[in-house]
């Protein structure tokens, strides 16, 4: 269940504990640019919770260690348990053809249910194709001073997918793999034809109930996020010059199930949890959505990668979102996770991320590998 915030909790590690490597290690993430880090860590030493930097750009206030966010890509793994979840029930075959669920528009009839969770449809990401040859595909925007000026704009799914749909596919249905949103609006779509009811409806059936995750929010169109918490920002340039702007507020219907959801550190921690514990699906599927694909490491709305040398595996998927990032990692038990989030100045050009890699290796390091061995190199958020 998740524990309500206090005034005291916003600031101090439940614990008590002294875990200076922890706090070192956010406290290098903001020295490298960003603006805020919460971390949430539970292990065989316990819990422990910490932040570094700013709440808002131009104050002194820390973050608040359980504040909500954007958490970007993160959103995956909750629709595609909540696929799996009706694959349990019996309403969808992972093997289905997606077009059987969804015949408005007219899917390649190759293109399983399973593709969509995987990433192997080969359907046009609706956020722009970044190709091995320096090609690149645009979609809808998402960023600039256009992107900022729009961000209160309305997009319907259906919208996102025919935009898609309208490109020429990656590659033939099964033949790769390669990240792409429309997958998840997809799947979005499809949970909602099969069962009659919105996907905030059936996630907070599934999911946010029975989990406790009071805190997790499905926005859809919404673009409020609940208080506490830290600000996002987004930077582009004006008539030569710089100017900054909060993007706290936006509506995230641009990235629909690819990314909108809002959560916090404990909700995260629940539900990766609860997910690799075996309390959302039976052991088959558990397993089968950890069964990565040999490219990308990709599972079924996850990714499988190697902590390190000694580290074993960890099951992770990570997100970034105009000025929000969020990470969640956890053993194949659920015994031991990290859940983070992280504020910054977003721009065009991503910045950060080089920094941002280097940084959160050793966050990995220090958690799942005793600070004794280099982490596996984490995956980009998905936009």
């Amino acid at each position: 269940m998740s524990v309500p915030l206090t005034d005291q909790d916003e600031f101090t590690p439940r614990t008590g504990q002294d875990r200076p490597e922890l706090q070192r290690a956010i406290q290098e993430i903001v020295d490298s640019g960003f603006t805020g880090v919460q971390l949430r860590v539970h292990d065989e030493r316990g819990e422990w919770v910490g932040s570094a930097g700013v709440r808002r750009l131009g104050e002194t206030a820390k973050p608040p260690t359980n504040g909500h966010f954007r958490i970007g890509s993160n959103t995956k793994t909750f629709t595609a348990t909540l696929v799996l979840q009706l694959v349990a029930e019996g309403k969808i075959g992972l093997d289905d053809p997606a077009a059987d669920h969804l015949p408005e528009f007219g899917l390649d009839r190759r293109i399983t249910v399973r593709m969509l969770l995987q990433h192997t449809s080969g359907v046009f990401n609706f956020t722009g194709e970044y190709y091995d040859d320096g090609t690149v595909v645009p979609g809808i925007c998402w960023a600039g001073r256009e992107w900022v000026d729009n961000r209160f704009k309305t997009y319907r799914p259906q919208e996102l997918v025919r935009l898609a749909l309208s490109k020429p596919p990656r590659f033939e249905p099964g033949a790769d793999w390669s990240y792409s949103n429309t997958n998840y609006v997809l799947a979005r779509l499809l949970i909602e034809k099969v069962t009659g009811r919105s996907l905030a409806e059936e996630m907070q059936r599934l999911i946010l109930g029975p989990l406790g995750l009071s805190g997790t929010v499905a926005p859809d169109t919404q673009p409020e996020i609940p208080e506490p918490h830290a600000h996002a920002y987004y930077r582009y340039e004006d008539a030569g010059r710089q100017k900054t702007v909060d993007v706290s507020r936006q509506n995230p219907s641009w990235i629909s199930s690819g990314g909108d959801m809002i959560s916090t550190t404990q909700d995260l921690h629940t539900f990766i949890s609860a997910l690799m514990g075996g309390r959302l699906l039976p052991a088959p599927l558990l397993a089968e959505m950890c069964t990565p694909h040999p490219k990308a490491g990709y599972g079924l709305g996850v990714f499988v990668q190697e902590a390190g040398p000694d580290g074993g595996t960890v099951i992770t998927h990570n997100g970034g979102i105009s000025g929000y990032a969020a990470l969640m990692y956890s053993t194949p038990d659920g015994g031991k996770t990290l859940t983070a989030s992280l504020t910054y100045v977003d721009d065009a050009e991503m910045s950060l991320a080089g920094g941002f890699q280097k940084t959160l290796q050793r966050l990995v390091k220090e958690v799942f590998c005793g600070g004794q061995a280099e982490s596996a190199e984490v995956a980009e958020p998905g936009r």
